[in-house]
């Protein structure tokens, strides 16, 4: 990579950083595994930054690859260790409703691997169907139908909590 490219990756990223780090906290439910997955992700796009950068959209293209880290984290040495949450001080713009909010993380672990992922992508990510598609490597159909089934399960989950955040 020739110093331009650098300069470009980095610009590139700087703005994306903390979306990328929220989207994988929650698909794993730990900030510093998620720091992990993530800086692997941002490893394999900077070895392929040509590849990314000619991609037609290359955020969905690093969305996809941070998928791909989480799966493989899950496969790999994390998938039977639970590790205590230590939380990350973050001065929020506004003061959320943090009750709902630990329900929202609660109801969302419990999800399925899969149907978490969808969920991060569609919603926190902002992918459409189609890219959420590509990035997980499934049919349109697919995304679709584990998006409905996925947010019924949030649904049934939030109402046992006493609280209906719909």
């Amino acid at each position: 990579m020739t110093p331009h490219d650098d300069e470009e990756f980095t610009a590139f990223v700087r703005p994306r950083l903390p979306r990328l780090r929220r989207a994988a906290y929650l698909l794993c439910g730990d900030w510093a595994r998620g720091d992990d997955i993530v800086q692997r992700a941002l490893t394999d796009a900077y070895v392929h930054w040509r590849r990314v950068r000619g991609a037609g959209n290359p955020d969905a293209y690093l969305h996809t690859v941070l998928v791909h880290r989480f799966i493989d984290d899950r496969r790999g040495r994390w998938s039977g260790v639970e590790l205590v949450e230590t939380p990350q001080p973050r001065v929020p713009a506004h003061q959320p409703d943090l009750d709902e909010a630990l329900d929202v993380r609660a109801a969302l672990a419990r999800l399925a691997p899969r149907q978490r992922a969808v969920l991060v992508l569609r919603f926190l990510c902002d992918m459409s169907v189609t890219d959420t598609a590509s990035a997980l490597g499934c049919s349109e159909g697919t995304v679709k139908s584990q998006t409905s089934v996925a947010l019924d399960a949030m649904r049934r989950l939030l109402t046992t909590t006493g609280r209906d955040h719909s």
